[in-house]
């Protein structure tokens, strides 16, 4: 990992869709249960929330204001918003803007680059390892963390949270031409392509597969 260098404060606390880019060919390196996992982030996806940046963001589970569920998106940039996605799936997000401004970088896939045991033990259901993080709730599942213990952990201190310990680490040259599209399974306009706010490294076979979101297909797209 001699290309990268760990993230700051500073550079994550630009808005969402400004730094969602910077973190592709980051590793996202997390130790909980004793055992470390590392993931190379593919593919992510920037959420603004209420009051953030020119345009409101109808997709972001900060776009009513803030809430218990929420919190860690308004807090400071560099903690990982952890939340359960249909009851089941631990989705993990690099928090961005400013302290008091809420905003958020989904980590929706990426390549497992160690822990490669750890990561097929808690993810017996993929069949190669493309599949160990490719998705966001299967990498939340790989680097083993879960809502809502680990909501707010620290990715640029380090400091422990139960029993887990993260750490971002970005690119020193990041990627120069990401592609960029509508968000994956989003519903309605903030799915469509009036929000090409989902960024990955064109090619890559740990990128998760596309789909539209319930009203947010190409005949949405085209009406907004």
């Amino acid at each position: 990992m001699s290309d990268l260098r760990p993230a700051t404060r500073e550079e994550l606390a630009g808005l969402p869709l400004e730094v969602a880019p910077r973190l592709l060919g980051g590793v996202l390196r997390v130790t909980a249960d004793g055992e470390t996992v590392g993931v190379r982030l593919t593919e992510v996806e920037a959420y603004h929330g209420r009051g953030t940046g020119e345009v409101p963001d109808p997709g972001s589970h900060a776009r009513m204001g803030p809430t218990p569920r929420n919190a860690t998106m308004w807090g400071e940039p560099g903690h990982l918003y952890v939340y359960l996605s249909h009851g089941i799936h631990s989705c993990v997000n690099v928090v961005c803007a400013p302290d008091g401004v809420a905003g958020g970088v989904l980590l929706r896939g990426g390549e497992v680059v160690e822990g490669l045991d750890s990561a097929r033990r808690r993810r017996t259901a993929a069949r190669v390892d493309r599949d160990l993080a490719r998705g966001p709730g299967r990498l939340g599942d790989a680097v083993g963390l879960r809502h809502p213990r680990h909501d707010g952990i620290d990715a640029v201190t380090g400091v422990p949270l139960h029993g887990a310990v993260a750490q971002l680490l970005l690119p020193v040259d990041p990627v120069a031409q990401p592609a960029t599209g509508p968000r994956v399974g989003v519903a309605g306009e903030a799915g469509t392509a009036a929000f090409p706010w989902r960024f990955w490294i064109a090619g890559d076979p740990t990128v998760s597969a596309f789909r539209w979101g319930r009203g947010a297909g190409p005949q949405a797209a085209a009406a907004t």
